[in-house]
């Protein structure tokens, strides 16, 4: 272990410690290690979720709802195609909507988590202006703030950089609701700003590369204002921006149970501020299982195609099958992006966003690439449900295309993440402000103690 920011004598000090440490993890795990076969004995529902994958209710929600399955006449659950509803409207017809039009869609969707309703002409104006006009950030923010000692995760420096705006704030306690709308607001608009610019003080600060800041421009949509920022040259094309916006909406809220969410609503239970709340759902959004599966699914894609003789069926089966078997990429035995913890036959998200890459990826020179992912979301469930006990079926979800859209736009894979809370921190504000204005109790779920009963044993008699 070394850090070059700490002293000559610091560093001596941990070389020296750490291996009792590495020997004091061993008793922590060993003392915290639990049998599965308790977890049966108690039906304890591991991830509050029960044996076939359903969440135990903790809450009600008038955000968004998803649905997996079906009830027929004898209330027998039948898996059926993912729908996902934004404040009751399906989401292929909001995307439908906005994209027959011609515009951007993020605002508007925005809008309609944030107010119930879709907005009206001048709603969306008005909208988009307020958040054009919180598209800033305080004086030497960039200079004070996220140039200061960049981390090499750029998830912890946004979330670092949310925290301190709460002392830039004069009211940042105060969790009434017009107070806490405006914050969550501002955090919307300031979003793309924080996650673009600390990718730049990384490439600076940890590449020695040139350090590049654009100002955002008011007249510009939140994807727009992504690939301004991003971009040395601030060039992108219409059916770059199409995409990322697309991308955000179909991104911005998936149900008060996701991981993220539910930690907005446990943290927004108690009390606590804002930017508090924002950080816990950024902590949780950072997590391999959660917001950084897209990564995985790019990486695993690299892998392949290092590893395969060629493109046929029986070559891409085969090292399929040595994902399963935990012979191949990082051994953890999964197919990245296949399956989701709710929806079975499908993803509603992944199905919109195929339907809308196959013409990207041709007009970006990708098609060789996409015709590859389209083989393995074809061959992938085959090959699960021959070697998996599965109770519901297996699809590709949303993260097994974001990543590939992510790559077609050229974003570094720093920012895969970051682009995902750019999009979610709406759902976030929306079911913060839900869970405040429904003045509920604090969050505080029971865990048994299986512990044995000890005697107190003195020091000297241990």
């Amino acid at each position: 272990m070394t850090n070059t920011t700490y002293t000559a004598a610091y560093q001596e000090f941990l070389d020296d410690v750490m291996p009792k440490i590495k020997r004091l993890a061993e008793l922590a795990r060993e003392s915290t290690e639990i049998d599965n076969s308790w977890y049966y004995k108690f039906d304890v529902k591991r991830g509050l979720r029960d044996l076939e994958g359903n969440g135990v209710l903790a809450g009600l929600t008038d955000i968004s709802d998803i649905k997996a399955f079906e009830t027929d006449a004898d209330g027998k659950k039948h898996p059926c195609d993912g729908i996902l509803r934004y404040r009751g409207i399906d989401i292929k017809n909001i995307v439908t909507g906005f994209m027959s039009e011609e515009r951007f869609g993020f605002e508007e969707v925005a809008y309609l988590l944030l107010f119930g309703n879709p907005p009206t002409k001048k709603q969306l104006k008005m909208f988009k202006e307020i958040l054009a006009g919180f598209r800033i950030l305080p004086e030497s923010f960039v200079r004070d703030v996220i140039m200061k000692a960049p981390s090499k995760d750029l998830m912890n420096g946004i979330a670092r950089s949310v925290l301190t705006l709460y002392s830039y704030d004069d009211n940042p306690d105060d969790i009434s609701i017009s107070n806490v709308l405006r914050q969550s607001l501002q955090l919307i608009a300031q979003f793309p700003l924080l996650s673009v610019y600390s990718y730049w003080a990384h490439k600076h600060y940890h590449d020695f590369d040139s350090l590049i800041i654009h100002h955002p421009a008011p007249e510009l949509s939140t994807a727009e204002t992504i690939l301004h920022t991003l971009r040395p040259d601030s060039k992108y094309s219409e059916i770059e921006a199409k995409i990322l916006d697309l991308m955000l909406v179909l991104h911005a809220e998936h149900g008060g149970g996701n991981n993220s969410t539910f930690t907005t609503h446990v943290v927004s239970s108690s009390g606590s501020d804002t930017y508090s709340s924002v950080a816990a759902a950024m902590g949780s959004l950072k997590g391999p299982r959660h917001g950084g599966a897209n990564i995985k699914v790019v990486q695993m894609f690299d892998d392949m195609k290092k590893n395969i003789k060629d493109g046929s069926d029986a070559s891409v089966s085969e090292y399929l099958s040595k994902l399963l078997e935990k012979e191949a990429f990082d051994r953890s035995g999964l197919i990245y992006g296949m399956g989701h913890a709710v929806y079975s036959l499908s993803d509603p998200r992944a199905v919109i966003l195929k339907r809308h890459i196959e013409e990207f990826s041709e007009a970006k020179g990708f098609g060789e690439e996409y015709e590859l992912y389209d083989k393995v979301a074809r061959l992938a469930p085959e090959i699960i449900g021959e070697k998996r006990h599965i109770y519901k079926g297996v699809a590709p979800n949303v993260d097994f295309y974001s990543g590939f859209v992510n790559s077609t736009l050229g974003m570094p894979s720093e920012l895969f993440t970051p682009i995902f809370a750019i999009a979610r921190i709406v759902g976030w504000s929306a079911h913060r402000i839900e869970e405040l204005s429904n003045n509920g109790k604090i969050i505080r779920p029971n865990y048994k103690c299986i512990g044995e009963y000890k005697e107190y044993v003195p020091l000297d008699k241990r």
